[in-house]
């Protein structure tokens, strides 16, 4: 076997990153956890102290997270406060990357981060049209990706995988309608046999079964 590999490089910067999440964690208000997962440092705070705190990484000279790089919800059904809103942050200065995650439920607005990075804006309308996730302060609440009409929220758990309604172009009316989607899921019955399990022999290997037939017969 050969020898281990040692990049000094990447151990120093686990290190620096261990030592930033034990100094979030016990001198930052506001994080009530900070620590290295998969080799990322993740803090999670709440929505009372969340726009203090992401104003106080963005500016701080120790940390100059200055990019919001990107956005997204996820979603436990079972949980009161369903939806995980995470935040992955990239400080340029110091090459180094943060994930902040807050929780929220279906009616209780998140602080918009707009002000800070003006990139927000696209981040939260989608955030919001696809998990319904508000956000307070936030001047463009509306729809990016499905119609401005839409009801529902397409990356929620509990979104029916054909969804609720279809749209379509109606040739006799001439003109696009909704309706409740109606599919129809006629019986079928799969006997879940490959075709070519039939094929006890593919040409050009007559000989290999030759053998194997004749193995089968010594043992029996």
């Amino acid at each position: 076997m050969g020898d281990i590999v040692v990049n000094p490089e990447a151990e120093a910067l686990q290190g620096q990153v261990g030592a930033m999440a034990f100094t979030l964690a016990t001198s930052v208000p506001g994080i009530y956890s900070a620590a290295v997962e998969n080799g990322e440092l993740v803090v999670r705070t709440n929505r009372e102290t969340f726009l203090p705190l992401m104003t106080f990484l963005r500016d701080d000279s120790a940390y100059r997270f200055e990019q919001l790089m990107d956005l997204c919800g996820v979603d436990f059904p079972a949980r009161a406060e369903r939806f995980d809103v995470v935040y992955n942050l990239l400080s340029v200065s110091y090459n180094r990357r943060i994930r902040v995650i807050i929780t929220t439920d279906e009616v209780t607005p998140v602080p918009s981060v707009h002000q800070l990075w003006p990139v927000a804006t696209w981040w939260e309308r989608e955030c919001y049209d696809m998990f319904g996730v508000l956000f307070s302060g936030q001047p463009d609440m509306r729809r990016i990706l499905t119609d401005d009409g839409f009801e529902h929220f397409p990356l929620r758990k509990d979104f029916p995988l054909t969804g609720y309604e279809e749209v379509r172009y109606d040739i006799e009316t001439r003109q696009v309608v909704k309706e409740p989607v109606s599919l129809t899921q006629d019986f079928r019955d799969f006997d879940f046999v490959s075709p070519w399990e039939g094929m006890l022999t593919l040409p050009g290997d007559e000989k290999a079964h030759e053998v194997r037939q004749g193995m089968k017969r010594a043992r029996g």
